[in-house]
């Protein structure tokens, strides 16, 4: 998002290595850089890069990461025996106060309290409701387990998923398995601790939007709210991001500000990738045209005008989805297929990629595929190793 390239161009498909180790990456000019280079005050706090080696490098004026995904408990809170720290859930700490995402939250208030001459670009990087999934007590009680739903499922739901999809977003993840949670009656306190991490954070984001209506910067900023990624809660039984289908590449998207239509939904496929160009319209900037995403302003002006663009998603080299406004296709590295009507099937439970009577969207679909590839630069992320076991069982079936 903020190079505003495609994996398949910078061969970065996975949270490492950083941009310094891509030359198509830093080849281009940083968002960041770009609103500096503007006359922008360019800062930032908490998570915006992965890292806060990253966040030190290329956001100006960083502020901090305020502990990042802290505070822990001495112990972990959650049965769970995994090896990550991080796969924990349960109430935690005592107080709002002494969450990073609190201490973020004031940090951009301050900014926003400043008197400053240059125009401002701020970002704000939340960690909730990231793992481990810790918020105080009276964030839970609004999700009395009693009345708690869980998230719709079928069984079998994996039978008509290829074997590669399924084997990549099973080897060498670090979440618990659906088994492991149904076996040990997890799902209902996990889901309550995902919601109830999301009502924090959201109420993080309402003390931001407070600050800016009391701010001389009321009215004229443009806000984007976006998420990196999705989140499965039991869904095709399946925990955490780190694959292809809907609930872990779908993520909100808000832009709000001077000139923009209000209250509007739009159902039209975007991307992360189109921020950095949207933000250069909008603020009248002159367009970069190394930049791989579109600008969403005429959307965001009229939600129902001509977009005959796809949003594109990768897992590692030949694993692509591709969403259309009503369908979402799926490409793994083997050549197998998944094809999703969501006019009729908004839980991606049934794979069309063998019915003939949609093969013609199928192949229309193909056609936003990458046309080259970048190799993957390496790196030893969970991504990268699940991509490598995934690419090891190909390799072993085919022989």
């Amino acid at each position: 998002m903020m190079t505003g390239l495609y994996p398949e161009t910078t061969g970065i498909y996975f949270l490492e290595p950083g941009p310094e180790k891509s030359p198509e990456a830093m080849g281009n000019t940083m968002m960041t850089t770009r609103f500096q280079q503007e006359g922008y005050y360019v800062t930032g706090g908490g998570k915006l890069f992965h890292d806060t080696r990253q966040n030190k490098k290329y956001v100006p004026n960083y502020g901090g990461a305020f502990g990042r995904f802290g505070p822990f408990p001495k112990k972990k809170l959650s049965p769970f025996k995994g090896t990550s720290r991080l796969w924990d859930w349960g109430v935690y700490p005592e107080k709002d106060e002494l969450m990073a995402d609190y201490k973020i939250a004031d940090w951009g208030i301050k900014q926003l309290e400043k008197n400053h001459e240059e125009p401002l670009f701020l970002g704000v990087g939340f960690m909730t409701p990231h793992v481990p999934q810790y918020a105080p007590q009276k964030w839970f009680d609004l999700y009395p387990l009693e009345t708690l739903q869980l998230p719709k499922v079928i069984e079998n739901d994996l039978s008509d998923v290829p074997q590669y999809g399924i084997n990549l977003t099973r080897l060498e993840h670090i979440a618990p398995t659906q088994e492991w949670v149904t076996q040990n009656n997890e799902w209902k306190l996990l889901v309550q601790s995902y919601l109830a991490c999301v009502s924090f954070v959201d109420h993080q984001i309402g003390r931001i939007l407070d600050a800016l209506d009391a701010s001389p910067c009321r009215d004229n900023t443009y806000i984007v709210l976006y998420s990196d990624h999705g989140f499965h809660l039991g869904e095709k039984e399946r925990w955490a991001k780190r694959s292809l289908w809907e609930d872990s590449t779908r993520v909100p998207m808000m832009i709000a500000g001077p000139g923009l239509a209000a209250g509007k939904v739009c159902t039209k496929p975007v991307q992360l990738l189109d921020i950095y160009p949207t933000l250069l319209d909008l603020a009248q900037l002159e367009a970069d045209p190394k930049l791989e995403g579109h600008s969403l302003a005429p959307l965001l002006k009229n939600p129902e005008s001509d977009w005959p663009h796809m949003a594109r998603t990768s897992f590692g080299l030949g694993n692509v989805a591709i969403r259309s406004e009503r369908y979402r296709y799926i490409h793994y590295n083997d050549g197998s297929e998944e094809f999703y009507d969501h006019s009729n099937d908004s839980h991606e439970w049934t794979n069309l990629s063998n019915n003939p009577e949609v093969a013609s969207k199928i192949k229309a679909h193909r056609t936003f595929l990458p046309e080259a590839s970048h190799p993957i630069l390496k790196g030893n992320s969970t991504g990268h190793k699940a991509y490598a076991a995934s690419e090891a069982v190909r390799t072993e079936d085919s022989q």
